[in-house]
């Protein structure tokens, strides 16, 4: 396709870089923006820039915070004694969104899977043995996708760590094999949390 601006079509190349989006909507986007006052397009790029720049990683929890703790692992009324283990930042979200966790949580950043080139090196499972040395939890929730490459993350996590004095549990399978958990609608995500089962490696 051809563009009476290089300009123009350097940002179409750079929008329909994203997920999901494809020439012809980076196209309209990029057209949307030129209609907008200029200060509606800066502060969408001063936010992106902002985004690069400034958001960091919790240290104890590995989700995306503007400070070295996020406010869920700062927050003293959170039980500390229950960890909620997910995949990425987005399953943090989805069981906020349900209201019925008071946990803390632990993103691992991904699943085992041998076939996209991901082991359990490339997870945050050192991040799991810290907090067991620490001696605070008593519990570790799987809340991983139901997926083949969840259930192996889970395996592995529980294979490794469960000479510890720890309770394994799994959210119920409120959430449809096959599924990631952040589609999943919050009624069935809240109760999954609630009626979650013990976890042993015959499941």
């Amino acid at each position: 396709m051809d563009y009476p601006s290089k300009v123009l079509a350097k940002a179409v190349d750079e929008i329909s870089g994203l997920p999901g989006i494809g020439r012809k909507t980076a196209l309209r986007l990029a057209l949307h923006l030129l209609r907008q006052p200029n200060s509606r397009a800066l502060s969408l790029g001063n936010s992106l820039i902002n985004l690069v720049n400034e958001i960091k990683y919790c240290k104890e929890c590995h989700n995306f915070s503007d400070f070295d703790i996020c406010e869920i692992c700062s927050n003293e009324k959170r039980n500390s004694e229950l960890v909620c283990i997910v995949e990425d930042v987005r399953d943090v979200i989805a069981i906020e969104n349900t209201g019925k966790y008071t946990g803390k949580y632990l993103i691992l950043g991904g699943k085992i899977s041998p076939m996209e080139g991901v082991g359990p090196g490339q997870l945050n499972i050192p991040s799991i043995e810290k907090k067991l040395n620490e001696g605070k939890v008593k519990e570790f929730i799987f809340a991983l996708s139901a997926t083949m490459e969840g259930d192996t993350t889970a395996y592995y996590i529980y294979k490794k760590f469960k000479n510890f004095n720890i309770k394994f549990s799994s959210i119920a399978r409120g959430i449809s094999v096959g599924d990631e958990l952040e589609y999943a609608d919050e009624i069935s995500l809240g109760r999954s949390i609630i009626n979650r089962l013990p976890y042993n490696e015959r499941d």
